[in-house]
């Protein structure tokens, strides 16, 4: 007598235990159990379309606030983001296509006061509710320390991905992945595999300490095995990458023969906006903004189990277009109504636009070196670390000049770091600033960090941005002087947690560094009471020779412009 099709399947429970399963392609069997379902079958003919949608480095950022644009040669600015706007945003795009799959690729957990305040707890119940299906960790997501990143990643509802954070055992030996390397989204039967990478230089770039007990590896050093399995192995039709690495980075990845058969890396972490994706040698390259701004949407046509066509658009999250969903208004009311009256408390007011997205001078870090060059006058150079995070703010309120909240300068200044001061050498000074170009302006891009230039104030410098590696200095002055490099010079920056006691703003070797009783905080909040309104125009302490000072990406070689 025949065997029933049920027979059939149950027995191959008994095939696999004698290790014959194992050795059969999925597949292989499920064409065997339903021959219609191969690809290419009368079945699969129909195409359809699968929608992959990616926010990133939103910092936190839950309201709608002022973004900037630069459009006709000159900065403007619109009302974008806000969870609750992303939030109706998503539910029209599930409602158009319900194979849609939400993806955010890091720096979820650190950027405003809500989170600060809640060590990243309060971002747990809106990151859930907007229904998000896989997350990778960025390079702040160690703010609050290791523990803490593994308990709020933990506290998510999808899977996490990454293939290059791996437990420290002591004395440099890799434990396990701390998450898995990849995940496989599968729709009718067409198998859409991610595979995640974080920045390696997190112990370099971050405060030290926060990535205590993590050991980081090259993409490149698993990224052709983890392809292979997604390929061969599990079959897929379509392979992403998942990253955030910086998008000089992420081109330089998808020029490596490690990225052969990686059809996209889906970016982040340098918060630039890809519209038009970057075809490399091997894969395409988008990075969809930052700040719950915009979303990238790139659209997969799926035939006969195949990817035929991909179409990746920029969408703008407007604040006036898409309506804030009540659930969402309400769950970010309920989070904030303990911290409420802080985070709303009016410290100053200033005169101009606060943004942060040129990569030389800004308006916020001028406020900022004004600040902490009055409170410590007596130091020669005020330094400032090249942050990209803060949102602009740009709209006055009654009285006309637009004010700075307690809840900004937690946007400005996440972490409210002790100011600290030391001795340097003009030569110490010179070595250093070539040291900082180069991490902005590498002509490899394997060389770059992720920040913008260094900001500083007591001290003018010409350099070359594109120019030869440590050949781009120029000129330095101190105080209207020329830098002389045997000379000793007071400067003052903020502690990092766990770098070495002689070393201040990446710079190594400083004598007597201290810390003095002021924080970043207490210093904003002291500068604005008795300067308020500020008028913080970049001074052109920086002057770059060789591209204009409006210079708005560190990215060249490519057919790429931020606006």
């Amino acid at each position: 007598m025949k065997k029933s099709r049920r027979d059939f399947i149950r027995n191959l429970g008994t095939m696999g235990g004698a290790g014959l399963l194992a050795a059969t392609p999925v597949m292989a069997l499920a064409d065997a159990i339903n021959p219609s379902s191969q690809p290419g079958s009368e079945a699969d003919d129909q195409s359809f379309t699968l929608s992959i949608l990616q926010t990133t480095d939103v910092h936190c950022q839950v309201h709608p606030h002022d973004e900037f644009f630069w459009e006709n040669g000159k900065p403007t600015f619109r009302k974008t983001g806000g969870y609750a706007h992303l939030d109706t945003y998503l539910q029209q795009e599930r409602k158009k296509n319900p194979n849609s799959f939400l993806i955010d690729t890091g720096d979820m957990f650190q950027g405003s006061e809500l989170s600060v305040k809640t060590t990243g707890k309060a971002m747990v119940p809106l990151l859930n509710a907007l229904g998000y299906d896989l997350y990778l960790p960025g390079n702040w997501e160690v703010i609050y320390y290791k523990k803490a990143m593994q308990t709020l990643l933990g506290s998510l509802n999808a899977p996490k991905v990454c293939a290059n954070m791996y437990h420290d055992l002591g004395d440099g030996k890799k434990g396990e992945l701390i998450f898995p390397p990849y995940h496989i989204w599968n729709v009718k039967g067409v198998k859409i595999g991610f595979l995640g990478y974080t920045d390696p230089l997190v112990p370099l770039r971050q405060s030290p300490n926060y990535s205590k007990g993590i050991i980081y590896t090259k993409p490149e050093e698993n990224l052709a095995h983890y392809v292979d399995v997604l390929r061969n192995q599990e079959q897929c039709a379509y392979v992403l990458i998942v990253a955030h690495l910086g998008l000089s980075q992420q081109i330089h990845l998808a020029n490596q023969p490690e990225c052969e058969g990686v059809d996209y890396i889906l970016g982040g972490d340098t918060h630039e906006r890809v519209r038009k994706p970057i075809q490399c040698k091997y894969s395409k390259v988008v990075e969809p903004g930052a700040f719950g701004s915009f979303v990238g949407k790139l659209n997969l046509t799926i035939q006969n189990g195949k990817v035929i066509a991909d179409h990746y658009e920029l969408v703008e999250i407007t604040a006036s277009k898409y309506k804030p969903s009540e659930r969402l208004t309400t769950l970010i009311k309920e989070n904030e109504k303990p911290f409420q009256q802080d985070i709303y408390s009016i410290a100053g007011y200033s005169t101009i636009p606060l943004y942060r997205y040129f990569v030389v001078e800004n308006p916020i870090d001028t406020m900022i070196l004004d600040a902490l060059k009055w409170k410590v006058p007596e130091v020669d150079i005020v330094l400032s670390n090249g942050f990209r995070f803060c949102p602009p703010r740009t709209t006055p309120d009654h009285t006309g000049n637009i004010p700075i909240t307690n809840g900004f300068l937690y946007d400005m200044f996440p972490v409210d770091s002790t100011v600290r001061t030391g001795t340097v050498t003009g030569k110490q000074i010179h070595d250093w600033l070539e040291s900082e170009l180069n991490n902005v302006f590498a002509k490899e891009a394997v060389e770059r960090f992720g920040g913008w230039v260094i900001k500083f104030k007591g001290m003018k410098v010409a350099f070359n941005a594109f120019g030869e590696k440590d050949k781009r200095v120029q000129q330095v002055w101190v105080a209207g002087t020329p830098l002389d490099l045997k000379k000793t010079y007071n400067i003052c920056a903020c502690e990092r947690d766990g770098d070495p006691s002689d070393m201040l703003c990446r710079m190594r070797n400083v004598l007597n560094a201290k810390n003095t009783q002021h924080t970043l905080h207490s210093v904003m909040r002291d500068y604005l009471a008795i300067h308020s309104p500020v008028t913080p125009t970049p001074p052109e302490n920086a002057d770059v020779l060789d591209a204009p000072q409006t210079l708005l990406t560190q990215v060249t070689g490519v057919d790429y412009q931020f606006h």
